[in-house]
């Protein structure tokens, strides 16, 4: 699985726990969470690639989320799993 297909399944694993996904043009810096008058916002920098969103995206996902008790893709799992030090022992 590429890194933008990666970034598509991060991308709706944060909107299916209640995320809001922002698409805006930060610099090429990959964007990040925020909260913003209660409301979690995911920020997605259009000028970063792929390689730089997605371990900021798999990080996001292990905040508002517990990955443990979501079925997710194993390559995805994977990925979130090496990116955030997440790993079961």
């Amino acid at each position: 699985m590429n890194e933008q297909r990666i970034v598509e399944e991060l991308l709706t694993l944060l909107e299916a726990n209640g995320v809001t996904i922002r698409n805006e043009p930060l610099g090429g810096s990959g964007g990040g969470l925020c909260t913003m008058k209660g409301q979690s916002i995911f920020f997605v920098d259009t000028q970063a690639q792929s390689a730089d969103i997605a371990p900021i995206c798999a990080e996001a996902v292990s905040k508002v989320a517990d990955i443990e008790k979501l079925y997710i893709k194993p390559e995805v799992r994977q990925f979130i799993e090496s990116h955030t030090g997440s790993a079961k022992e």
